[in-house]
């Protein structure tokens, strides 16, 4: 336990500027950490076998992690509030910060030998739909979650939040080059569902009843936009959520979730 009242101390450097996402999103796969905000999601991270460089804590949180401070043979640095704030420019209302190391990625065909429910995002580039989809994949039963290049990171802090940590519980892959790398999954014995509420595409309940395929990988693009033209053209086949009311599509977070029940169900 180390009590640091300077700002500007470099044993802090890993939580500096964590407002400004550009800097961050840069920075944080360049050096191979992550921030793991609040205590149920540091937990999380460590279950998951992410290794501790440090914790930021406020005072009043440093009874809730003590068992962690015990146990972890890294720096855990006492601060103020209103330090704290300074340090990473926003209130830090759950009080408990850890900086992660991050782990290798696996390679997409090491993730698809042991799957049978994928989920593929294109240029999926909001960190709360990234989280949001996540904490869907894992709470119905996706095994794996394969991204496009262009796919916001995972491991950054809104997303990690947003999720509750469910980044950790489902393994996941790039797939470079894209959308060639599409293949792979392909060749791994998946037919590819792409979801979007085109009036071509069947209902998402005939292309998963039951004489469908155990294995399935099921598409989705950015919000607004959807899947690209070459991703759709790489599907076997389109599918589609019906709408009532005249809403022509959902949130892709709600979507996502919507599609995982009805492909794992």
């Amino acid at each position: 336990m180390i009590t640091v009242d300077d700002p500007d101390d470099p044993r802090l450097s890993d939580y500096t500027g964590l407002t400004d996402v550009e800097l961050r999103r840069r920075r944080e796969p360049a050096e191979g950490l992550f921030i793991a905000e609040g205590e149920k999601v540091i937990r999380r991270a460590r279950h998951a076998g992410y290794r501790m460089r440090s914790m930021l804590l406020s005072a009043k949180w440093i009874d809730a992690m003590r068992d962690v401070i015990d146990e972890v043979p890294a720096p855990v640095y006492a601060v103020s509030p209103e330090l704290a704030e300074r340090v990473t420019g926003y209130h830090v209302h759950r009080g408990a910060l850890a900086s992660m190391q991050r782990k290798p990625l696996p390679e997409p065909g090491a993730l698809l030998s042991g799957a049978e429910r994928v989920v593929v995002m294109e240029s999926v580039n909001d960190h709360t739909n990234i989280g949001a989809i996540f904490r869907s994949a894992a709470a119905l039963g996706m095994d794996a979650v394969l991204l496009s290049p262009d796919c916001a990171d995972p491991l950054y802090r809104r997303s990690v939040k947003v999720s509750m940590g469910a980044v950790f519980a489902v393994p996941y892959a790039r797939l470079d080059p894209w959308p060639r790398g599409l293949e792979t999954v392909r060749d791994a014995g998946f037919p590819l569902l792409a979801l979007t509420p085109d009036e071509k595409a069947v209902p998402l309940e005939a292309a998963t009843g039951p004489a469908a395929s155990r294995r399935t990988a099921l598409l989705l693009g950015a919000e607004g936009n959807g899947l690209s033209t070459r991703a759709l053209r790489a599907a076997d086949e389109w599918v589609r959520i019906p709408m009532a009311h005249g809403v022509d599509s959902l949130n892709v977070g709600a979507a996502a979730a919507v599609a995982f029940y009805a492909v794992t169900r």
